[in-house]
């Protein structure tokens, strides 16, 4: 081999090795490229809907009816009927749970979940100055202004005694006395739940206030014939031991319009007895009535 050609090879030889040794540089990797942070499943919030409390339910002792149960709770009977789920009104037994409240509204319809998680950061959070600091708070005055400021009393206010409390009375209406007679047993709670009124067999008696008829029977024990009148804000009016009842179940009535005549149904001697009651509590009718 001549020297032209050593040399040649002597030249090829060392450009391969300097390839050889030259090294592939490592990627950059930018920390600042954005990453998806991963979302934990989250807990659904539900609220429970509340239990019915022991209030909503009566137990029937013996000697109840649904008109009696119904007037001790300021309902209508037509409406235990519907909470209850009774065809006839006259058919309750002893031991037997019945609603006596409005049964709970409709279910609201469901919202979706509330779901806690992590949020998705993109891009780079950049760094922004602190907004501007609240106002401080005023300066507490000195000692010489808060003595003038004792000083300078202010003249003393004169306070008026708060007026007496009124009876309330049924939306534009004053109760009046369903029959004139003299009271022969005021209220007494719980053995009277009402007054007694004397009068003669066939005296008028008129609607204390106006309302409607709710109940019209002898539907409860020891009250003869009934009239139950409903009034506005929650009162309710029970006129008992009637000869006739001149007014028919849901009838509109007037104040001192003539829904009955005074008799001894169920009574040992012929009068009325009274009875005013604000829901399910009765009241005392001479706190009420015109003196």
């Amino acid at each position: 081999m001549n020297n032209a050609k050593l040399v040649g090879l002597v030249m090829i030889v060392a450009v391969a090795a300097g390839c050889a040794t030259r090294r592939t540089p490592a990627p950059v990797v930018d920390a600042r490229a954005s990453k998806a942070v991963s979302a934990k499943p989250s807990a659904t919030l539900a609220a429970l809907p509340a239990a019915p409390s022991s209030a909503d339910f009566y137990t029937v002792k013996r000697g109840d009816t649904l008109y009696s149960i119904a007037l001790e709770h300021g309902a209508d009977y037509r409406e235990l009927a519907q909470w209850n789920g009774l065809e006839d009104p006259t058919r309750v037994r002893v031991g037997q749970q019945l609603r006596v409240t409005p049964p709970a509204a409709a279910a609201e319809p469901e919202r979706p979940a509330v779901q806690v998680g992590s949020a998705r950061i993109l891009g780079r959070v950049e760094s922004r100055p602190l907004e501007a600091l609240p106002p401080l708070p005023p300066r507490a005055p000195a000692k010489s202004e808060l003595a003038r400021m004792q000083a300078v009393k202010p003249p003393p206010v004169k306070s008026e005694p708060p007026a007496p409390a009124k009876a309330e009375t049924p939306t534009g209406a004053q109760f009046i006395w369903p029959v004139k007679g003299k009271v022969l047993a005021e209220f007494a709670q719980p053995r009277r739940k009402g007054i007694d009124i004397d009068g003669k067999p066939g005296d008028a008696i008129v609607a204390s206030a106006p309302g409607r008829v709710t109940y019209i029977g002898s539907g409860i024990p020891g009250m003869g014939k009934l009239v139950v009148l409903n009034h506005d804000n929650g009162f309710i009016t029970v006129y008992a031991h009637n000869r006739n009842i001149l007014v028919k179940e849901q009838q509109a009535v007037a104040r001192g319009q003539r829904i009955a005549e005074l008799g001894s149904t169920d009574a040992e001697r012929p009068k009325l007895h009274f009875q005013i009651r604000k829901g399910a509590a009765a009241v005392d009718p001479l706190l009420y009535l015109p003196k």
